[in-house]
This record gives C-alpha cells, structure tokens and sequence, in this order.
C-alpha cells in the first residue's frame, strides 16, 4: 500500500511540469515584412480630387498578447525617402524643406502607447507619431491580426491593417498655394491606411 501511494503522489507534479512546459507563451512577437507592407496616404489636390501616394520602404516589430490584445504595442518605422505618388516632381518637392526635409528627418516613427477593444477583431490603437522631428498623439482604426498560417517558404505569417486621418499641419508640413478660385493647392486633412504582413521573429 505505501508504494502505491507513493507512485500516486510522484506522477502529479511530474504531469504539471510537463502541461506548463508545453503551453503556448502568451506573447508573440512579429517583424512588418518590408516586401508585403505598405503606408498610404490621400490628400485633396485643389478641392478637386484625392492624390494617393505611398511610403515603400516601412520596417518595425509587433509584440502580440495572446491572452489579452490590448497589452500588445507597435513600433514602426519609415524611410520618408520611399515617398511615391508616380510623379517624379512632386515626389521631389515632397522629399524637400518643404514637407518631409528627408535629410534633416530620413525617418518617420510610430509607437503605439494604448490599444483598445474596438470590435470583433478590431482595434482602437493610439500613439506617438513622429514627422520632421515634431511627435504628436494619434489613433489610428486597426483590423486583425489574422490567424497566423504558414507559408510556402515556411515562415508564419500573419496580417493587419490600419487607417485614420491626421491634419499634416501638426506635424509642420505647412507648405501651400493659393488657387484663383478660393481655397489652396493642398489640403489639411490627410487620410492614412497601412497594411502589414507580419513574420514571426524567430
């Protein structure tokens, strides 16, 4: 009777170290594949339409709570360089003094500081936005992640999506034109969208 009752009290703290060994860590981290990702933008030209334009070179890390996304944070950066809007001139003019001064502030910055539940899988994300070195709190509407799923090439990967809506004149890009018919060249309001895929850090 005492060695059964002694391979009785043995096996339980045996299987409680092998359960806590083998569960899934409630953090998970990420890298934004530069290959997959992108940031948007739109702005009213003239009062007559939007022009969209790009940033095509955006890198940074997601720390995700499995348990709890709310406790998840973002950092992301961006060459302000990649500027694309399919006009050479433009993009140029953009690049300068007069907007982004890319060689005095190459980079433009997002750091989450609070996630909130907005929805079924959806998110109300705020943070410091950093543009020509002046840092601003925005919130930013969020989708995702997705489930994660593996890829051909064997990597996991998952995605997220991002919009919301800045005045540019926040963040110093003052720059404009008056039209003949009242108004300006460029508008205040900026529309922004990001989409990412991420890559499990390994």
């Amino acid at each position: 009777m005492s060695l059964d009752t002694s391979n009785t009290s043995s096996s339980s703290p045996t299987s409680t170290a092998s359960r806590s060994t083998t569960a899934a860590p409630s953090v998970t981290r990420w890298q934004i594949d530069p290959a997959h990702s992108t940031a948007h933008f739109g702005v009213r030209h003239m009062l007559i339409s939007t022009v969209r334009g790009a940033f095509e070179k955006v890198s940074g890390s997601v720390a995700i709570n499995e348990v709890d996304p709310t406790k998840s944070a973002i950092d992301l950066t961006i060459d302000a360089a990649s500027v694309a809007t399919r006009e050479p001139k433009r993009d140029a003019h953009l690049r300068s003094a007069d907007f982004f001064d890319v060689e005095k502030h190459p980079t433009i910055t997002f750091r989450s500081t609070k996630v909130a539940k907005a929805g079924q899988d959806q998110y109300r994300v705020t943070g410091d936005l950093t543009i020509r070195g002046i840092t601003k709190s925005v919130t930013l509407d969020v989708v995702g992640p997705t489930a994660p799923q593996t890829t051909p090439w064997g990597a996991v990967a998952r995605g997220v999506s991002a919009k919301g809506k800045v005045n540019r004149k926040d963040w110093g890009l003052t720059w404009n034109a008056p039209i003949e018919a009242g108004g300006f060249v460029v508008g205040d309001e900026v529309q922004i969208e990001f989409e990412a895929e991420l890559l499990q850090a390994t």
